[in-house]
Order: C-alpha cells, then structure tokens, then sequence
C-alpha cells in the first residue's frame, strides 16, 4: 500500500529481560513488533502475546486501531514525572537492548495513548519506573 517492503517481524524479549511491569505488577506479556519505515515515520504493528499489558486491553476493548503516539526522550525518569504531575499516569513500562519504554494514559487529556521511549548510547537498564 505505501510501497513499502513488507518488515520481518520479532518478538519483544521475555520478562526476565525484559522486566516488563503493567499497572506497576510485572508481566510476561510480550508482543510481536513489525515496524514500516515511512521517511522519518514510522508505523509499528503490535500483536499482543503472554500475560496481560497495554496491548491485550487496548484489542479487549477497543478492538484493533491506533494504540499510541511514541516519542524518543532524554532523562525518563524526569520526563514520567512532568506528565504524572498533570496528571498522565505510567501504564506500562519495560526495557529492551539499548534502551526502555514507558507508556502513559494520555487518552483522557489527549485522546491517546503515549509512549516514551530513551535509547542509551551504552547498554543500560532501568527497573522499576514509577
């Protein structure tokens, strides 16, 4: 549709990796990721696999469409704590090689999901955001 080759998909690392925590309990959710790389954007389909997450209740109860909107942030912990002083709340959080991700319920606010993302220059994992 957009010209595009069509992406290999792969599976988000497991939890003992990945240490993903959902609603501030960890979870063996996982999930399989296809990215399409439209110039500088970039499209990511999510499947939701294993335990529950932010994916499984988005499908459970919206069925499929947008989930959220990503940025690419420095100092996460700091930027978690602006948006939760506004009152967007951590929904989800968890590494993967060479950085973590936090989503945050921007939807009542903003109308989406989003999500943040800080790459390390040097493989670094936090645990445990709040």
């Amino acid at each position: 549709m957009f010209g595009v080759e069509v992406p290999r998909w792969e599976i988000t690392d497991p939890v003992e990796l990945s240490h993903t925590q959902y609603q501030g309990k960890s979870t063996k959710a996982q999930a399989k990721l296809a990215f399409f790389q439209l110039g500088n954007i970039v499209i990511e389909f999510i499947e939701p696999v294993g335990g529950p997450s932010t994916w499984q209740e988005f499908l459970g109860t919206k069925g499929e469409g947008m989930h959220h909107l990503a940025f690419e942030v420095k100092g996460m912990d700091k930027q978690l704590a602006s948006l939760k002083a506004i009152g967007i709340p951590l929904i989800q959080c968890g590494d993967y090689t060479g950085g973590c991700y936090s989503y945050l319920d921007g939807a009542p606010q903003l109308g989406v999901i989003l999500e943040l993302l800080e790459n390390f220059p040097e493989k670094k994992q936090q645990v445990g955001r709040t």
